[in-house]
């Protein structure tokens, strides 16, 4: 990542920034790992360090603007540092919520599957937090009133082979994406009998659980 687009010197706004160095900032970063996460049907993995450096940079903008306003700076000069600041917090904002209503969708599935590693610690205490409060809530209000082998929260009754009560992601569904170099032929079902080449820059419209290890490895954007 390119920590080094964020730093202790006063941030230049928006409009300043050269272009070619657009694809580089932290800002383009949180943008495509929130548009990641909106367009995934499951939690990704949080982005602890983007996230910290985020945060950073809202407080030395929030410094930078008010001491802007204080010295009366002139007012085109304080907008674009403003408009820098509401859009990196719009940015960490929609994204943490994104991730919250992942976690308070499939908090049980994330919680017995590998996607409980991908939450970040404070994540993980909230996921543990609803599922107590759930449990206990379903327990008093119905399960204790209903009969014998039908007063699990996981499953219908007893007789169920599966959790078939909890909510699950749908890897199934479609997404649009975008390949970020050429990756070449990828299967795209269980069999082996759907092939393509993806070519960097081309859009595609695919099944998630295809592309989903070249989401998680940064090969592939969704869009």
């Amino acid at each position: 990542m390119a920590s080094g687009a964020w730093d202790e010197s006063p941030p230049r706004p928006a409009a300043a920034s050269p272009s070619s160095l657009e694809a580089t900032t932290d800002v383009d970063l949180l943008k495509r790992v929130w548009r990641n996460e909106k367009e995934s049907p499951e939690i990704l993995r949080f982005e602890s360090e983007l996230v910290h450096r985020a945060r950073e940079q809202i407080q030395l903008l929030e410094e930078t603007v008010e001491e802007f306003r204080e010295n009366s700076v002139d007012d085109l000069v304080v907008s674009l540092y403003q408009m820098d600041l509401d859009r990196t917090l719009y940015l960490l904002r929609s994204y943490l919520r994104i991730r919250l209503q992942k976690i308070e969708k499939y908090m049980i599935h994330i919680a017995k599957t590998n996607l409980w590693n991908l939450l970040s610690e404070q994540e993980q205490k909230f996921a543990k937090r609803c599922t107590d409060i759930m449990e206990k809530h379903l327990e008093q209000s119905v399960l204790s009133r209903l009969p014998y082998g039908y007063q699990s929260i996981l499953k219908q009754s007893i007789s169920s082979e599966e959790d078939d009560m909890v909510p699950e992601p749908q890897v199934d569904t479609f997404v649009f994406c975008k390949a970020k170099c050429d990756i070449g032929a990828i299967q795209l079902d269980d069999t082996g009998g759907e092939i393509l080449d993806l070519v960097a820059d081309d859009l595609y419209v695919l099944r998630y659980k295809s592309i989903k290890g070249l989401v998680e490895s940064g090969q592939i954007d969704l869009v």
